[in-house]
């Protein structure tokens, strides 16, 4: 056979070479632009050009502020396939995370779009390692400050540049973990993951995405590649709506629905904000509606159900590339909500306390531990992966497995609340709460008990002009969960504090207590 790596300039010859008809459309801050694909992987080439002229090394950190756009595109492709990596910032994390990130990753370019620049302008520009900050503009209307380069000057004075030399095996891309348990740990992607992740994504039992479709990741881009969905519709031909800065209910809305997405994904939070909007709405394009990051309530998922929309839950983690196990839109709403079977190349074990291997009977949890080849077997720097001996990643989640194969996941190791020497599954609890119509976000942590050692305390953001009491809550749990699983108390808040990609943010939670 042939000994062709799999790289990122694989993708864009696809992209190019296939599909150059195909739409790439962008919501910026004022209006909305659309490409095709071959004019972006040639604006690519030409950015992989910039590169060059700007000094830039082989292997160097090329960083990235920005929306889900266009120019962000040409960035997913020109950097790696030029031999340089990737490292997407989250703008959403507090100064001081994004300082140590910057630090750590050590940075030669920043890219950053215009609207942003109020929010990151002092890091970027107080970085030791970045010798040059690059603004796309956006359409935003934020002051430039003088010493940044222009993108589009830039790329106007550019010729293509022609391909570089890239092992399958180099690093492409880099995303730091959120750092909810400590300082954010960046993983490395190499070109052969990105590629075998995409043909993931690709699959029909997956999210089946093909040139027939239109996708649209909600996710962020600076978050995991987008769940690799940019990736994904290069390969496949797919057209690709980008949603920029225009994150609000009304504006995602309206985009899904004009341009007639097929395939969409992001976090609850968001399908949370969208649930008002539905009963106006013809989503009838929609055939893959995936929430990740977190689970899946069962009432949102049953609201979609009701509105024509097949809401499906998925499972990974910034190590995994995302993708580990998807359910499929056409599974019984009960199993649609459970983060479903691996997709192939991945493999799921649970480990028991006592070290052994859990039986896969639905009931038993374990720790969910992953491996494949699209799977981190270290961190970005000296920071070492959490590997069991024989060279699986441990996850820190604890879940189920039943004999179909099916993952559930019961609870994060540190968010389990052991009561009486018993488990609690905070999750579990969680979602049953908001099972109740008038709750709208629940989030369930363990308190100090003087008898029980831990019990939960919920904390619950009600619906706007409802009210709601504990005594209701509790008789809402009656015949739902074990009566000992009951909180003795449930605090009424007008927000649950979150982390940057949309989770719980626990820690801050428990602070506030």
């Amino acid at each position: 056979m042939q000994d062709r790596p799999l790289d990122v300039a694989s993708l864009m010859r696809r992209a190019s070479g296939v599909f150059a008809h195909k739409r790439v459309i962008t919501n910026t801050a004022v209006d909305e632009v659309a490409a095709t694909w071959g004019e972006v992987v040639s604006r690519a080439r030409r950015l992989a050009g910039v590169l060059d002229a700007l000094g830039v090394p082989p292997g160097a950190r090329v960083g990235t502020f920005g929306w889900n756009s266009q120019r962000h595109l040409e960035l997913y492709l020109a950097v790696p396939s030029s031999g340089r990596v990737l490292h997407t910032l989250n703008h959403r994390l507090f100064a001081d995370e994004l300082t140590w990130i910057l630090a750590d990753a050590a940075d030669d370019v920043l890219f950053v779009d215009r609207s942003l620049l109020p929010t990151v302008w002092s890091v970027a520009w107080g970085a030791a390692s970045v010798r040059h900050v690059v603004v796309m503009d956006d359409g935003g209307d934020e002051p430039i400050p003088a010493g940044v380069l222009s993108y589009e000057e830039l790329l106007g004075s550019s010729s293509a540049a022609g391909p570089a030399v890239v092992d399958e095996t180099d690093a492409a891309a880099l995303c730091y973990t959120s750092g909810t348990t400590g300082r954010p740990k960046g993983v490395l992607y190499s070109h052969r993951s990105i590629v075998l992740h995409t043909l993931l994504l690709l699959a029909a039992d997956s999210f089946a995405i093909s040139e027939r479709d239109v996708v649209m990741p909600i996710v962020p881009m600076f978050h995991v590649n987008a769940w690799g969905l940019p990736y994904a519709a290069a390969m496949a031909g797919a057209d690709l709506v980008l949603p920029g800065p225009r994150m609000t209910p009304g504006d995602l809305a309206s985009q899904l629905t004009r341009h007639h997405v097929a395939v969409t994904a992001a976090v609850p939070a968001i399908w949370r904000g969208l649930e008002p909007l539905l009963p106006g709405l013809d989503l009838s394009s929609l055939r893959m509606a995936v929430s990740g990051g977190s689970a899946l309530p069962e009432s949102l998922a049953r609201t979609y159900a009701g509105a024509g929309v097949p809401l499906s839950s998925s499972w990974g983690m910034t190590e995994t590339s995302p993708l580990v196990t998807c359910a499929r839109p056409d599974d019984p709403l009960d199993v649609r909500i459970l983060p479903g079977r691996p997709v192939p190349l991945t493999e799921v074990r649970l480990i028991g306390e006592d070290g052994d291997v859990v039986a896969h009977d639905g009931v038993t949890p374990g720790e969910v531990q992953v491996s494949g080849p699209t799977v981190a077997g270290g961190y970005f720097g000296d920071t070492a992966a959490s590997l069991s001996e024989d060279g699986w990643l441990r996850t820190g989640d604890v879940g189920t497995i039943d004999p179909g194969g099916y993952l559930r996941i019961v609870d994060r190791t540190k968010d389990l609340v052991k009561s009486g020497g018993e488990w609690i599954s905070s999750v579990t609890l969680e979602n049953e709460i908001m099972a109740h119509p008038d709750v709208v976000e629940a989030a369930v942590v363990a308190v100090p008990d003087h008898r029980w050692g831990e019990r939960p305390l919920a904390c619950v953001v009600v619906a706007s002009g409802r009210t709601l009491t504990a005594d209701e809550l509790r008789e809402h749990l009656t015949g739902r969960v074990a009566s000992w699983w009951v909180p003795a108390e449930f605090r009424f808040v007008a927000e649950i504090p979150k982390t940057a990609t949309g989770k719980f943010a626990k820690v801050a939670l428990r602070r506030s207590l």
